[in-house]
């Protein structure tokens, strides 16, 4: 079983202005439920996470809860929210009376678009965290590597509460050793806290067009060492990952750059961690539709 823990659906027309980036011409078009299903069905793959995707609106949660509905795919839904936010409670318990609020599994807030990297360690942050703790949630952190350190202090003063890290905190694999060596004691500090979870997603876009799994495996294994096979998990980052590379290319990648690894240490990457971290076992009955 194989289940991906971390991809986008999107829209542009809906407000994804971040997609007018020059840059982005290949991913700026719409990607439905239906494209996701033929991606996993091509790969194999049996489950995924459905993330908010920048759009910062909180329209976008009702649309992917229904999308979680009636997708038998989608198992579980990371809405947006601003964590520091004075309604913080009352709009988690909107996102739950929508249709497929079943589905919702986590929240998080667009952190790495914030110039402060110590945005983290704000009382209204720190308020919001604590409130998203209550409500049985997870906190998806979407950082820049420097804002590492913030996310540390956050996980130690609100240990309620399950701190899931994308992409790695995005290293600079495009810097080689020097990325690595910057980046390696932040992310140990961060991953030393026991409410911490990651994601091995996002990698093959930190390392620039000429990537390859040789140029992730470093930035894997130091990932491995410090969280444990049972605190990863496996993302595709699809459809951003297509500025680099094709579902099944991610995939490849990542299997490739991984250390050897017991039976039961890569089932809990590709999916054992995902199951555990959102919950996700009931969701894999086959009681819903196709």
């Amino acid at each position: 079983m194989i289940i991906d823990a971390h991809h986008h659906l999107w829209r542009p027309e809906r407000g994804y202005t971040w997609l007018d980036a020059p840059e982005l011409a290949t991913i700026r078009r719409p990607f439905s439920p239906a494209d996701l299903t033929a991606e996993l069905t091509a790969v194999g793959v049996t489950g995924t996470v459905l993330v908010e995707g920048g759009r910062c609106h909180r329209d976008e949660a009702a649309e992917f809860l229904g999308y979680a509905a009636d997708t038998a795919p989608i198992l579980a839904v990371v809405a947006w929210l601003d964590v520091a936010a004075d309604d913080v409670s009352a709009t988690l318990a909107a996102y739950r009376r929508s249709r497929g609020g079943e589905f919702l599994v986590g929240v998080r807030s667009q952190v790495q678009g914030e110039a402060d990297p110590d945005y983290l360690d704000r009382a209204e942050v720190r308020r919001g965290l604590a409130e998203i703790a209550a409500a049985g949630l997870t906190f998806d952190l979407v950082i820049r590597a420097d804002q590492l350190p913030a996310a540390a202090r956050a996980a130690q003063a609100v240990p309620q509460l399950r701190f899931v890290l994308d992409h790695l905190g995005k290293p600079r694999i495009d810097q080689g050793t020097a990325g690595l060596r910057s980046w390696h004691g932040p992310l140990a500090a961060f991953a030393a806290n026991p409410n911490v979870t990651a994601k091995l997603s996002g990698l093959v876009t930190e390392a620039g067009p000429d990537w390859s799994a040789e140029q992730l495996r470093p930035f894997v294994e130091v990932a491995v060492r410090e969280f444990g096979a049972d605190r990863l998990m496996f993302g595709s980052d699809w459809p951003v990952c297509l500025l680099r590379s094709d579902y099944a290319g991610v995939l490849g990648a990542l299997t490739a750059a991984l250390p050897p690894l017991s039976d039961r240490d890569r089932a809990d990457i590709l999916a054992g961690t995902a199951v555990r971290t959102y919950d996700l076992a009931r969701r894999l009955l086959p009681t819903r539709p196709g």
